[in-house]
């Protein structure tokens, strides 16, 4: 898709339409505090029937004062638990169709979840002829060149498939466990080949390319927890298993960031939704979560954009979710465009602003697991014998995380006393000092799109220095002024200065860190928010002149969503879309083993997409790249470690 279809699309927010049927001011659930519903039943159990006795894995969600009284009734029906989730309070088991509905009727049962199937936030590389993102780039354009931290001292968990003991990674695996078996402690492993790749961006320190492939914090301690197998799928619940376990032994492993770089749909609100609920644990126990905002950004079969994609568990109000933009291949910030594969807002159920933050995801260069899925499906990813070459949102959560290592050792470094960043002012951080991104045109892309704007890592740094955690309540938390702009590229560039916050944004020019947060001169943080003229965000939106957002949705010229969608003139996204083992999208796509997207391309065991010749047999460097290493030796030379 062009930058010009985002664009238009992002511009087309300017028509209102009145003139729709009732059938398509279809209103959006809201899960505003308790949530309350007939039907006990997530969307995909529902659209599975009430008989049957073919068997589905299912969450049951409980009272926690009724756990051990819906065990017994569970036992009495001939069910066994699979796994109990302490920490949400649920139950995994299988149980035929036809027993769903009597399973939810057990008194103390609040909903029944499907336990969906997981996946990465990955994408072949396009076929373009932009440069690929190595560390110096990624490093370079983040404003990393000699900021005076590498992440040590701080852990982040990587719950994904695996890590691989590559050369860049070895010496920083602290712990590994293994959710697909139960959750025992194994010798590192990474039978699919993401979560290597998540883990290199996160924290490879660059060892077998002479730095030139190194992430984002190189001396981070990282904690591989895999669930997703040798295919690359997995399930829902032992996800959650994943996320109870880091946060019920995050005192231990010294756990302060969990990075997510996958999901599924989701299929219920965010208060009903078992793996939010699990963020949400993680997240009150003061870990930061982030999550991959989902690759669902266009119509693979038309080009044409869309909005409300998040995924799960990227739709957890507390996570700190990530979309994606494009470098380009090159340092400066004016020339970079939010990816068209990248996951719009709002949440689909709630209405949620997501996703919180853009970071690089395009063309990613990080550490390969030899002999993984993905590199014996997709050999022409390959950067040599060590590195692979990604695209999605995936990737850009890896980034985030990295950088969120950075910014916990700046606080400590400049506070060594305090109490270390919460996971909410990690992302205030984040948001705060984002850069604002335009189009071609100069036009700001659209917040649904782009958040509160793209990462800025200087700025994150130099904010999270200046922030006094130990400050009295209700005084500022931060010490002197802020020069609330970033040098880049030649350009120094403004802050966005906004935060993002559920379905909240709070804009303005000053910031008070206490209690609550006042930001400018007319927004107050709390459940309704004026914004200038023109603006009341919170049951109802009205956003300037063109956005209804409340019991009924209208969005731009082409995108009506409730329950169900029109996305663009050829697709209806509601009761007639099946994803799950398979998807039927439009009429030319079938997502599961293998997928015909449009009339070229499978995706399966191979990928009929061209990569990118390698230049240098031992590396696959171009040139240019290997013209970059000596840069990157005097860049390392001059940090401190």
């Amino acid at each position: 898709m062009t930058n010009l279809t985002r664009r238009s699309l992002s511009a087309g927010v300017a028509a209102v339409i009145l003139t729709l049927t009732p059938f398509h001011l279809a209103a959006i659930p809201k899960s505003k505090g308790a949530v309350q519903r007939a039907e006990k039943l997530d969307a995909a159990l529902l659209n599975a029937g009430t008989s049957g006795l073919e068997t589905i894995p299912v969450i049951v969600k409980v009272d926690r004062a009724q756990r051990n009284n819906v065990r017994k009734a569970l036992k009495d029906l001939g069910f066994k638990a699979k796994r109990e989730h302490g920490g949400i309070s649920a139950f995994t088991l299988d149980a035929p169709i036809g027993m769903l509905q009597r399973i939810a009727a057990i008194a103390g049962v609040l909903g029944v979840s499907i336990d969906a199937q997981i996946g990465g936030h990955q994408l072949p590389t396009e076929p373009t002829t932009v440069p690929k993102t190595t560390g110096w780039l990624l490093r370079d354009t983040l404003g990393l060149g000699a900021v005076g931290v590498t992440g040590k001292g701080v852990t982040v968990a990587v719950i994904d498939s695996g890590i691989a003991p590559h050369a860049d990674l070895a010496s920083s695996i602290k712990a590994f466990y293994d959710f697909t078996q139960g959750g025992i402690a194994t010798p590192p492993y990474d039978d699919y080949g993401h979560g290597t790749h998540v883990a290199g961006l996160i924290g490879g320190d660059g060892a077998s390319s002479w730095g030139l492939y190194r992430g984002i914090a190189p001396n981070v301690s990282l904690i591989g927890m895999k669930v997703l197998n040798a295919s690359g799928s997995g399930s829902t619940s032992d996800l959650i298993a994943a996320l109870e376990f880091a946060t019920a032994n995050k005192a231990v492993l010294g756990i302060d960031i969990i990075n997510l770089s996958l999901g599924h749909q989701p299929f219920e609100p965010a208060a009903l939704d078992p793996l939010v609920q699990a963020v949400q644990h993680a997240t009150a126990a003061g870990i930061l979560v982030v999550s991959s905002a989902g690759n669902a950004g266009i119509n693979p079969a038309t080009g044409l954009p869309g909005f409300g994609g998040i995924s799960s568990p990227g739709n957890a109000p507390s996570a700190l979710t990530v979309g994606s933009f494009r470098t380009e291949g090159t340092r400066r910030r004016s020339d970079d465009h939010v990816g068209a594969w990248s996951s719009s807002g709002p949440t689909w159920y709630d209405g949620f602003v997501k996703p919180d933050i853009v970071a690089p995801g395009h063309k990613m260069v990080a550490p390969v697991a030899a002999n993984s899925t993905l590199v014996v499906n997709n050999p022409t990813l390959k950067v040599g014998t060590k590195y692979f070459n990604l695209t999605g949102t995936s990737m850009s959560a890896g980034v985030v995380s990295g950088l969120a290592a950075l910014v916990l050792e700046a606080n400590r470094q400049a506070f060594p006393t305090n109490p270390k960043l919460t996971p909410n002012e990690i992302k205030a951080i984040f948001e705060y000092t984002a850069f604002n991104m335009h189009d071609e045109t100069g036009a700001r892309v659209h917040r649904l799109i782009q958040g509160a704007g793209a990462l800025n890592g200087s700025g994150a740094i130099k904010l999270a220095k200046a922030i006094n955690t130990a400050a009295p309540a209700g005084s500022s938390k931060l010490v002197g002024p802020i020069d609330a702009t970033d040098y880049n590229g030649g350009v120094r560039l403004p802050w966005a200065q906004n935060i993002i916050w559920g379905d909240n944004i709070i804009w303005g020019d000053n910031v008070v860190w206490g209690e609550n947060v006042v930001w400018g001169e007319n927004v107050v943080w709390g459940e309704n928010i004026i914004w200038g003229d023109n603006v009341i965000w919170g049951d109802n939106v009205v956003w300037g002149e063109n956005v209804v957002w409340g019991e009924n949705v209208v969005w731009g010229e082409n995108v009506v969503w409730g329950d169900n969608i029109v996305w663009g003139e050829n697709i209806v996204w509601g009761e007639n879309l099946v994803w799950g083992e398979n998807i039927i999208w439009g009429e030319n796509v079938v997502w599961g083993e293998n997928v015909l997207w449009g009339e070229n391309i499978v995706w399966g065991e191979s990928v009929l997409e061209p990569g990118d010749a390698l230049q240098d047999p031992a590396l696959g460097l171009s040139d240019e790249e290997l013209y970059q290493i000596d840069a990157v030796q005097d860049q390392l030379n001059a940090e401190t470690f």
